[in-house]
């Protein structure tokens, strides 16, 4: 809510703007002017980095001005019949009625459902949203990337894969997204769960959605993110395959490739000179093939040893701890893992999207080398660069939200428009040739 005073002839008015987040980045507005009796009067927003516009075409009104976000006002010219007013409005918190945590509900069904991996031996617990009408719907499972996540995605204010499931659904796709091992209500642990582990835990949540009415048996997929895109491919190279994936900055290089240049990534970032970089990475090379082809109690002792080195006030204990992090199942599987291997199985139509601005997973390294691999075995494979998206799928700064004074990140309109399309065309038949 904005509020602030309008200079009019012979004095001024209060008013008052309540701005309210809606689905795929948009908002409704509404202006309120008591002493002039306006109340709820729509305003169409359009919002652009620190620039902010409202217009109120059926009032003659409009207000265009820029976001300061250390202040918190908004600071423009407000328009009437031609004239325009300087006018500053201040942020203040919006009243609620049911207090914190207040959430309308949204215009489909949520379930919370437990599934069993009989692989694993553990049950997930996950939210499954189905669209309002009869069905049976597409439907896809979301595998999130490496790490603990919950069902969500949760990082920080940005939830990804909640956020996917919100537009999906809205748009006729029932949607499973579940807590990773050891996260929330799911069991086991994700360090000692190795990516091919994952893979069973995607089979039963496929399994899952086949015993549900709603969901159509025949069209359902995996939209991973990261190495759940690679967990996704893995199960479409598997019997009882899904019928479609949609991988999301899905890695392309071996394991160890993929975890070396993030850490050049990183450090180029930070302007470290490149002589260090180059050592750094030397270094780091050599404790990951340690950590690849030596057992790992001896592995352990060697890279406690190279950490101790490297960071001489780093006690034995916090050493051990810090190398032991570093040999869990997951880690040493993943140097090894390579994501091309098993793509000649995958006989399922796969969309391939990428980021430009994706430092973890560079479209020019990971992308290409699997569209290069799934193109070469003459596969049904869509691939798109989506400019300025980064590896959270985020588009730039100046495409993200003002919500509550404060410019928040939103999944890129793009991405999820691109594959609510795709997804929706795999279910249309294809044309038949006329001649």
């Amino acid at each position: 809510m904005w509020k602030g005073k309008l200079a009019l002839a012979g004095g001024e008015v209060d008013l008052t703007i309540s701005m309210v987040p809606l689905a795929g980045g948009k908002y409704f507005a509404a202006l309120d002017v008591p002493t002039q009796k306006v109340t709820r009067l729509a305003a169409e927003v359009i919002i652009r980095g620190d620039s902010v516009l409202l217009r109120m075409p059926a009032a003659g009104r409009s207000y265009a001005a820029r976001y300061d976000s250390v202040k918190r006002e908004l600071n423009g010219l407000w328009t009437h019949a031609g004239v325009k007013t300087p006018l500053r409005l201040r942020h203040s918190p919006m009243p609620t009625v049911s207090g914190p945590g207040t959430r309308l509900p949204p215009p489909y069904r949520e379930e919370e459902v437990v599934f069993n991996n009989p692989v694993a031996r553990l049950n997930f617990g996950g939210t499954l949203t189905v669209p309002a009408g009869p069905g049976p719907f597409p439907a896809v499972v979301l595998v999130s990337d490496m790490g603990p996540h919950d069902r969500d995605g949760t990082v920080g204010d940005y939830h990804l894969m909640g956020s996917l499931a919100d537009y999906l659904t809205r748009r006729g796709v029932a949607v499973l997204r579940y807590d990773d091992r050891g996260v929330g209500q799911s069991g086991g642990n994700t360090a000692t769960a190795t990516t091919e582990m994952l893979v069973s835990d995607v089979q039963a949540a496929i399994n899952f959605l086949r015993s549900r009415l709603e969901v159509n048996v025949s069209r359902i997929g995996v939209v991973g993110h990261g190495e759940g895109a690679n967990v996704a491919l893995l199960a479409a190279a598997q019997p009882l395959p899904p019928a479609f994936v949609v991988s999301l900055a899905g890695y392309g290089l071996t394991g160890e490739q993929t975890l070396l240049q993030q850490q050049v990534t990183q450090q180029v970032v930070k302007k470290v000179d490149p002589a260090q970089v180059q050592a750094a990475y030397e270094r780091q090379r050599t404790m990951y093939d340690i950590i690849r082809l030596t057992n790992p109690p001896q592995a352990q002792s060697i890279v406690s040893n190279m950490l101790r080195q490297d960071q001489p006030k780093l006690d034995p204990q916090a050493a051990q701890a810090a190398a032991a992090k570093l040999l869990t199942p997951w880690q040493r599987y993943f140097l090894s893992f390579d994501p091309v291997a098993q793509l000649a199985e995958v006989t399922c139509p796969v969309l391939l999207l990428n980021g430009t601005a994706d430092l973890e997973a560079p479209a020019e390294l990971h992308l290409e080398a699997l569209e290069k691999e799934l193109k070469s075995i003459g596969r049904n494979t869509t691939s798109k660069r989506l400019p300025g998206v980064n590896h959270l799928f985020q588009p730039p700064k100046t495409e993200w939200t003002l919500m509550n004074g404060e410019m928040k990140p939103l999944f890129s309109p793009v991405a999820k428009e691109t594959m609510r399309a795709w997804i929706a065309g795999l279910g249309q038949p294809a044309k038949k040739k006329l001649f």
